[in-house]
């Protein structure tokens, strides 16, 4: 089986050294493989207040990264590049695998036109320097594709995927999530398939953002695309049960959740145990 993952969102509403603590705990307890870890201030990120309890957890740790909006990266490319060095630095400290999340520009943030060839120019230019810095900490950076109503600087896994081949670093990765599939994508099937080269990272979540298999995602489609595509990275759980201000205003959740966190672990996981039998996803992990 692939490794098996969950958001720390699942189970706090922010990340602090303490509550961070209790995600990682609260993870391990479970049965998850790997924990994401949202390092949206790394200035406020203290990774030695976790390096012991991740060491005893023997969990894969996968760093999610947003830019703030003065760190633009077509508008600031180089405020971009020095805040993703911030969060390389700090995942370094506890080991992590991965970087993921959408690091190329700021959640939110709108020009009112497509993307312009000089955006997409300053944008490849931008993230080849800072995969190459990831490559030297052994880092593996996965860009995620987010809707339109999020962000306008790629919303389809193609469009990411040639950003990340015009980059041309090898450890930059496609991360991509069902939740956006389900906006963008004509199916979930084909458009898998034909990223297969370059993707690294799934985020698995729901239509409504709660519990895996309750909205209107065709799981099937998914894990018979990420099947075929020789997929092996890991699936990872994005669910939200707890949610503060800051949190639903960037992910637009209006309402309470359902399920609570020991719910949407526990049949979220088995959700994800169920898939990857049922499909034959790869032993093997990227």
């Amino acid at each position: 089986m692939p490794k098996f993952g969950a958001h720390a969102f699942l189970w706090i509403d922010e990340w602090t050294s303490e509550k961070g603590n209790l995600a990682i705990e609260a993870a391990n307890k479970a049965g998850f493989d790997l924990i994401e870890i949202p390092i949206l201030e790394p200035d406020k990120f203290f990774p030695e207040a976790h390096k012991d309890i991740l060491a005893g957890a023997n969990l894969v740790v996968a760093g999610s990264a947003v830019l703030p909006w003065d760190a633009h990266m077509p508008e600031n490319p180089e405020g971009a590049k020095r805040f993703l060095i911030k969060v390389l630095d700090k995942l370094e400290i506890i080991n992590g695998t991965y970087m993921v999340g959408c690091f190329a520009y700021a959640l939110g943030k709108f020009s009112g036109a497509p993307p312009t060839h000089h955006e997409l120019d300053v944008t490849v230019h931008t993230l080849r320097e800072v995969a190459r810095e990831a490559e030297r900490r052994g880092i593996t950076l996965c860009l995620e594709v987010l809707n339109r109503y999020e962000g306008y600087l790629y919303t389809t896994l193609q469009e990411a995927r040639s950003i990340i081949k015009a980059v041309g670093v090898p450890n930059l990765k496609l991360h991509a999530d069902a939740y956006h599939m389900n906006i963008e994508e004509e199916g979930y099937y084909r458009p898998l398939l034909e990223c297969a080269d370059v993707l690294g990272y799934m985020h698995i979540s729901e239509s409504h953002r709660g519990l895996v298999g309750t909205g209107t995602i065709n799981w099937d489609d998914v894990f018979r695309g990420l099947a075929d595509a020789h997929y092996s990275g890991p699936l990872v759980l994005e669910s939200f049960a707890a949610v503060n201000p800051a949190l639903a205003g960037a992910t637009k959740i209006w309402r309470a959740p359902k399920h609570s966190s020991d719910v949407l672990a526990s049949e979220g996981l088995k959700f994800l145990k169920h898939y990857a039998e049922k499909y034959g996803l790869s032993n093997e992990v990227k």
